[in-house]
């Protein structure tokens, strides 16, 4: 079962409709129902109406507030740069099992060269969840914990760097994904790969 995916930050408050203004502060609720997780977007008016009924919600995973981004005009020809994120979305649009461990992998790194933020952990089905923000985006990654044991990082790792370097193998586009973008050093060697090994 995948457990891993993307939701996008809502370009209006999701009681009231209106448009977010740039740099206008915003409150997301993440709510555990019957088919997942659902994120919702309010302003700061429509957030003070639900604000009391909170602690009542059993299914509230996380709450925090955020600066709303307007997202900049796309040049009509722009050439992009993949990279460690731009891979991990590849591989959450895929919703492959084969790929869970990468992504999660991925996903430590982005946190760890703070591109990703932790906004919150659940469980479903014996499985620990993350809840990942991209606070430029607000795009929340919910990504599974592969429960990696130690005699399988390596593999993993070499694994990560495979794709970084060459991208995915039945990648349509068959371009590699070198490091670049937002990542300040690129992650294409296996010893930039972080370890997840107790220290």
């Amino acid at each position: 079962m995948m457990e891993w995916h993307i939701q996008s930050r809502a370009h209006a408050c999701q009681r009231s409709g209106r448009q977010f203004q740039d740099g206008e502060t915003y409150h997301t609720l993440l709510l555990d129902t019957k088919t997942g997780f659902e994120r919702m977007d309010l302003c700061v008016e429509a957030f003070r109406e639900v604000a009391a009924d909170l602690p009542a919600k059993a299914n509230l995973v996380s709450h925090w507030k955020g600066i709303y981004e307007a997202p900049p005009p796309v040049p009509p020809e722009a050439i992009r740069r993949d990279d460690a994120e731009s891979l991990l979305r590849k591989l959450l649009d895929r919703r492959e099992e084969r790929h869970a461990a990468a992504a999660y992998i991925l996903a430590v790194m982005l946190e760890r060269k703070r591109i990703l933020r932790v906004k919150g952990q659940s469980r479903d089905h014996g499985r620990r969840l993350f809840i990942y923000e991209h606070p430029k985006s607000g795009d929340l990654f919910s990504i599974a914990d592969p429960d990696l044991q130690l005699d399988q990082l390596e593999a993993v790792q070499h694994d990560v760097a495979q794709l970084l370097e060459h991208g995915l193998p039945d990648d349509p586009a068959g371009t590699a994904i070198p490091g670049g973008g937002p990542v300040e050093e690129p992650f294409n060697a296996p010893s930039q790969i972080p370890s997840l090994a107790p220290a």
